[in-house]
């Protein structure tokens, strides 16, 4: 089969990579292990000109290709007006795949996934939208339609999977939309990463956290907390990992709150160096208001670091078998509270890097590859590849 990828997710020239292209995060992991599934993949999504960026990810894997387009102009309200024009000025790069493949793939919540998902249901082909937000939550009109196609049209030949997990399914009154979660790390990367830790002894405590840094991460909370956890532990320091247009802010509340000589913003960084600095931390600290499935925690488990998080979407979950604690509010008291909960007690440390391990290896690429691969060879009831 020939699977078409339409994705917002922004991507730029790179001489590097097998394809020419890259982007960061997950995303040239998933679209790897995605592409060894089917006997081509064509990958539909904004190319910029600019080369080289900071963290970057070649886009590769098995006949694999990418088809740039343009990025929609404007933002917010503007740019949905301009999606018609988008859609004429890219016409040969969208409709063209569209008739070439046998199946299409949309990752959403975007406006690019959207108008992939609505043109494979429209000429009825096989269809699988993955959601990768928060699925609990819609806030805009826009988040309540992916919901409400997503369940109107699960089952028969398209698959939908909401990323996240839990005891109950996504929508119980639409037992066809399925849990799937997210992930970027091979089973022998994780363990790869694998090391017994021992309890951060002598009041060195060193915290990290780890995403796009914009409104609602937490990370914010996290600084704020920083004071209350140096009177315990004087040798504190946080990490900060990740891009965003909140870092400005961020870095001015370190110094309000002097805390500025206790963090160390990393930006945009590789996916190698991001579990490097995991790798030598003591702590995983996630105070976010909203989430789907982070990768980011799943890679801080697979470290063998214990987390401090809030009861948001998977999270919950993910903690149930000891490898960290559970925030009944993300306020910087609470956190706080918890950092110093979680490493008051060396045995209690120990038994919650451990969990935190075990954990992690349920959640493998290799699982994420092989769950997404009988979902869709049950819908559509043929081989994704040729033997």
């Amino acid at each position: 089969m020939r699977l078409a990828v339409y994705s917002h997710k922004p991507c730029w020239r790179s001489p590097g990579s097998p394809t020419g292209y890259a982007t960061d995060g997950g995303f040239p992991m998933q679209m790897e292990a995605l592409s060894e599934l089917f006997d081509e993949t064509v990958l539909v999504v904004p190319c910029a000109q600019g080369q080289g960026r900071r963290g970057e990810g070649h886009l590769r894997g098995h006949n694999l290709s990418v088809r740039p387009v343009s990025y929609p102009r404007g933002a917010g309200l503007a740019r949905k007006l301009d999606m018609g024009a988008w859609m004429v000025r890219n016409r040969q790069a969208i409709f063209g795949t569209l008739r070439w493949a046998d199946a299409v793939h949309a990752p959403i919540p975007g406006d690019i996934g959207t108008i992939g998902m609505l043109l494979a249901w429209g000429a009825r082909k096989p269809l699988f939208v993955r959601h990768c937000g928060n699925w609990a939550v819609q806030r805009t009109l826009a988040e309540r339609l992916w919901r409400w196609f997503m369940e109107r049209h699960a089952g028969a030949r398209n698959v939908m999977m909401a990323t996240g997990g839990g005891e109950q399914p996504p929508s119980p009154s639409f037992p066809s939309v399925q849990w799937i979660f997210s992930t970027s790390l091979t089973e022998a990367e994780l363990l790869a990463l694998h090391r017994p830790r021992t309890h951060p002894l002598g009041g060195c405590l060193k915290l990290v956290t780890v995403g796009r840094q914009e409104a609602g991460k937490g990370t914010d909370t996290l600084v704020r907390a920083l004071p209350a956890v140096s009177s315990v532990w004087p040798d504190v320091s946080l990490d900060v990992v990740g891009g965003g247009s909140q870092i400005g802010g961020l870095q001015r509340l370190a110094d309000e709150e002097a805390v500025g000589h206790r963090v160390r913003f990393h930006g945009a960084v590789s996916h190698d160096r991001v579990l490097s600095i995991l790798r030598e931390a003591d702590l995983f600290c996630f105070p976010t208001r909203s989430e789907g499935f982070p990768k980011a925690v799943l890679e801080a488990l697979a470290c063998g670091l214990p987390v401090v998080t809030t009861s948001v979407s998977v999270l919950p979950h993910l903690m149930r078998g000891g490898a960290g604690w559970v925030m009944p509010e993300a306020t910087p008291a609470a956190v706080a509270q918890a950092v110093l909960a979680a490493v008051d007690k060396p045995a209690l440390y120990v038994e919650a890097s451990n969990a935190a391990f075990s954990t992690a290896r349920q959640y493998t690429l290799e699982r994420w590859q092989s769950v997404i691969r009988e979902a869709l060879e049950a819908s559509w009831q043929r081989p994704l590849r040729k033997a």
